[in-house]
Parts: C-alpha cells; sequence; structure tokens
C-alpha cells in the first residue's frame, strides 16, 4: 500500500498563531523531514521589499517557524536572503520586520548575493532538466552554502500572473538561482520541477510552511488583493503543499503545470486526491481567486511568452537589461506601491486582526514570551 503524502492545515488566530505554528510543525512531520544535525536554512519570501500584506513571509511565520524548530532540537538555523532586479533584500527584511525577530532568537542572516557569505559553484544534477541546462549553456551554478543543510520554505498562498499559484515550489526560485534568474521566466514551470530536482540532490531536508492568515488574489505575487483567510499550512512535500494551496484558492492542481510535470516525475504529489490532509478539515473549501492582469503583466507578457520574446537574449542579456528593469521598478515601486498598493496595505493594518498583529510586531520586534494583547 503506497504512503499518501501528507499536508497540515489548521486554521488559526492571531492570539494563538505562535503556539498554531508550533502544532503545525509537529502534525507535518517535521522531525521526520529534516536531519537533525544538519543547520538548518530558514528560506523567508521577499516578494516585494514593501510590507505589502500576504506578498511576503509574515513576522509570525517567521517567528513561530524559528520557535516549534527550536522546540523540536534545531538549534543550528540561519536565514539565507536573496536579491532581484527589482526587490531589495535589506530593505524587505527592515519592512517586513523580521530584524527585531533575528535579534531576539539570534538567527544569523546570509545573502547569497555577498560573496563573503556565500560562493556560486558549478552543479551537475543527476537528474535530467528539462530547462535550466538550455537556459544557461554555460553550466548551472548554485550556492555552495546551501549543500549539505536542511532548507524550510516560507512562502505565502497567493496568486501570480507567470504560474497561476506560488508556494514552496517557487520559493527555491530565489535561493538556488541567481539575480538572473529571470531568464528562465519563459520556462519558468519547467524552471520550477528542476530546481525541486536539485533540492532533493543538494538538502538532506526539505521542509515548507505556508501563511494564508492572508491570502493573495489578482495580480500576484506582488501586487494582490489581501484576504483574510485565517489558514497555514505545511509539509514535507513540496508539490503536495502547493497542490493543497491551489485547490484552496479555487484551482485544480493539476491543470497547473508545474504542479503537472512534478508529480509525473515523481518529485511529490500534485493529485489532491493521494494526498492526506491532517489537522483541521478543508474539504469543499473554494476561494474563488482569479489571476488578474495590469499593465506590468503585460508588459511581462511581452517579454516573456508574447511575440517579442524574439529579442529576448537582445535585451535581458546585454546591457539593455537596464531598460526593462528601470520601467519594472519604477512602475511597482514608484507608480503601484503610492497610487494604490500603500493605500491597501495601511487599510489591512488598521481593519484586520492580522494588520494589527503586524504593528504590534512593528511596535514589539517579537512576541514570543509575551501575553499576546487583545486585537479585537
Amino acid at each position: 500500500m503506497t504512503t499518501k503524502s501528507k499536508v497540515a492545515v489548521l486554521y488559526t488566530t492571531p492570539e494563538t498563531v505562535l503556539q498554531d505554528y508550533q502544532h503545525l510543525f509537529e502534525l507535518g512531520g517535521c522531525k521526520d523531514a529534516l536531519r537533525p544535525d544538519a543547520t538548518t536554512i530558514l528560506k523567508d519570501n521577499i516578494t516585494w521589499h514593501f510590507p505589502m500584506p500576504a506578498a511576503n513571509t509574515t513576522p509570525w511565520q517567521l517567528e513561530g517557524s524559528i520557535l516549534a524548530l527550536r522546540s523540536a532540537g534545531y538549534n543550528d538555523l540561519v536565514c539565507v536572503q536573496n536579491q532581484t532586479v527589482v526587490t531589495d533584500a535589506f530593505k524587505g527584511e527592515d519592512l517586513n520586520g523580521y530584524l527585531p525577530i533575528f535579534k531576539a532568537h539570534n538567527i544569523p542572516v546570509k545573502y547569497n548575493f555577498r560573496p563573503q557569505d556565500m560562493t556560486w559553484v558549478p552543479f551537475k544534477p543527476q537528474a535530467k532538466m528539462l530547462a535550466l541546462d538550455h537556459i544557461y549553456p554555460e553550466g548551472i551554478h548554485i550556492p555552495d552554502y546551501f549543500i549539505g543543510k536542511n532548507i524550510v520554505h516560507l512562502p505565502t498562498v497567493k496568486t501570480h500572473i507567470y504560474t497561476t499559484t506560488t508556494g514552496a515550489m517557487k520559493n527555491a526560485f530565489g535561493g538556488l538561482l541567481s539575480k538572473y534568474r529571470h531568464y528562465t521566466h519563459t520556462w519558468i514551470h519547467e524552471t520550477l520541477v528542476d530546481l525541486l530536482a536539485i533540492q532533493k540532490e543538494i538538502h538532506p531536508g526539505i521542509f515548507a510552511v505556508m501563511d494564508g492568515t492572508t491570502a493573495g488574489n489578482g495580480a500576484g505575487p506582488r501586487m494582490v488583493k489581501p484576504i483574510v483567510k485565517n489558514v497555514i499550512l505545511a509539509s514535507s512535500d513540496q508539490v503536495a503543499i502547493d497542490a493543497v494551496a491551489a485547490r484552496l484558492m479555487g484551482f485544480d492542481p493539476l491543470s497547473l503545470k508545474y504542479i503537472r510535470l512534478a508529480h509525473d516525475q515523481g518529485l511529490g504529489t500534485g493529485d489532491p486526491r493521494e494526498i492526506e490532509i491532517v489537522g483541521d478539515d478543508v474539504s469543499g473549501v473554494n476561494w474563488n481567486f482569479k489571476v488578474e492582469h495590469n499593465s506590468h503583466s503585460f508588459l511581462a507578457w511581452l517579454a516573456w511568452y508574447g511575440p517579442t520574446r524574439a529579442f529576448q537574449k537582445l535585451i535581458m542579456r546585454t546591457p539593455f537589461v537596464v531598460v526593462p528593469t528601470f520601467i519594472g521598478e519604477v512602475e511597482q515601486d514608484y507608480m503601484y506601491w503610492p497610487l494604490k498598493y500603500k493605500a491597501v496595505a495601511e487599510q489591512w493594518r488598521a481593519e484586520t486582526t492580522w494588520g494589527k498583529l503586524f504593528q504590534e510586531y512593528q511596535k514589539k520586534g517579537h512576541l514570543a514570551g509575551e501575553h499576546q494583547p487583545s486585537l479585537a
């Protein structure tokens, strides 16, 4: 009899979320997934350096995961950050409230783009690659620091204009590929499957903890509509947790190419019928999320999938890349954020219990060991 992949799902509240994360780790099989004598990398998710709800790892997700890992005996923890051509890791960890948590729990932080922290080394996967060997004909390179260490991914539940949904599998995108990972966008589904295959070769343990306390609908992963859903998920199966999250959002997991490819290659379970959900009952849940589009997604479509993709190498792999990079940065940081999404984030902080908890983190830095105040 084949053992089903297991995904833990819990409903939570701001008053109980730190304790609930510790319970979630136990239900999800953290101790069975991670090697006890290995360093464990916390790979948070800074999708947008601004504190956009649902776009980034939440402070309680980060702190709850640290507490759960320490309680399970994983004391050698380190966070690894990455940068993109339009996201600033230092700004992101500051504005999203991670720095006081790192300090309070003595978590060192390393950056995969700083030579003093790690070196990008050639890596020849044993698994047959679907795309990466063609995208990088000069050879695949990964950070040497990742090899031989456990990894715990900390994504959020949200939509994505390229992949429909994004979560655990997509979270490896930042850590294992350099800031030039935009080369892969035309083959994004195949890339995510390749990265999961590589992870299975280099990490002795892999675990994912996904925060859907506020989930992101619409033109994700940055410019989302934050919707309170009060749910958190965990699993050692990166495909299964993404499949369950997709199902919650209202999508058929096997209709999503990256989940289908990973399932067919035996890298995890993408068929909900073959996944055991433990914890709370979410059968029949459908949030009816939809991927929406805006000017940014239109420009992205032109670059990666539309008729102008023929000019990719000319623009994206030459000094001309500064032009679309500048356009993307101006559009997201100087148009969409100040003109719309800053107000969306402020409304979330003022009107939702999770937004009020975020403000408590901004005031106090961390909440572990404290009696959490009433957020009503």
